[in-house]
């Protein structure tokens, strides 16, 4: 069986004590955590295992690694460098997550440009991970959220272009969901070169809440012999996609939601 976590960000501000308990609770394995670097990470690394989880990966802040200002993304390499000397510092080599800037859905100066800019700095990105021993994972993002790497197809050419070793790509079935007009034959384009999966249905509720077809993408999962974590990462329901809480009793909302998608997870084989 493939280990199972979710998002720390889900979660929004509850500190991450507060949110391993609920993770165990909800019978995950381990967690994706926020690149919020003011968070100990020695101490994060130490209560993620008091509670018998596991940092599967770390998904970044706001940064725009594919302005067309240096300035812009000299500060965003900053951060990543930074993020990557936190990943260390929480032990068990967690994959370092990737994307470009969330919410910037068109470019700032020409998308043939700024693409360049996005391989210059994934490449860079890559070069400090590998250098402390730890993989990178592009996350394929929608129209919605992101201008640039919105299907698998166009990750594999991010990949071939930046030509690390340590890059792998991210699909998540939500986003594959408005994106690709077959998620699970997109996973299969995508063997060997998958290094991990997030996970929320169409309506971005627990795994069963909406139409998407999981049997099938777990079957291609299966195919392309993906053993890595499934990252569920769910929103409580309400407007603003892009604040987590919801109003009181949302992180009860999203527990349950996790509860529910392990269990609807393991039934169909993931």
């Amino acid at each position: 069986m493939r280990p199972i976590g979710c998002c720390t960000w889900i979660f929004g501000t509850n500190d991450i004590a507060a949110i391993a308990a609920r993770a165990a609770r909800a019978g995950l394995d381990g967690v994706e955590i926020h690149g919020d670097l003011s968070i100990d990470p020695a101490q994060a690394g130490r209560i993620l295992s008091d509670h018998g989880l596991r940092a599967f990966s770390i998904t970044p802040g706001d940064a725009d690694i594919s302005h067309p200002d240096a300035s812009v993304r000299q500060a965003a390499l900053d951060y990543y460098r930074k993020m990557v000397d936190w990943a260390v510092a929480l032990d068990h080599g967690p994959r370092v997550g990737c994307h470009g800037l969330v919410q910037r859905i068109r470019p700032v100066s020409d998308l043939a440009q700024e693409n360049e800019l996005l391989v210059d700095s994934t490449t860079q990105i890559c070069a400090m991970a590998d250098a402390a021993g730890l993989d990178v994972c592009f996350e394929i993002l929608n129209r919605y959220e992101s201008h640039q790497v919105r299907t698998v197809t166009e990750g594999l050419a991010l990949l071939d272009a930046v030509g690390a070793g340590n890059l792998a790509l991210l699909p998540d079935a939500y986003h594959m969901n408005i994106e690709e007009a077959d998620p699970a034959a997109a996973l299969r384009a995508g063997a060997g070169r998958i290094g991990l999966y997030h996970l929320a249905d169409s309506n971005r509720g627990a795994v069963g809440d909406g139409h998407i077809d999981f049997a099938a993408q777990f079957s291609a999962l299966d195919a392309i012999d993906y053993a890595g974590p499934m990252i569920v990462e769910p929103a409580a329901p309400g407007p603003d996609p892009f604040n987590t809480n919801k109003g009181p009793g949302f992180e009860d909302t999203l527990e349950d939601m996790l509860t529910r998608s392990v269990r609807a997870i393991r039934s169909l084989g993931g």
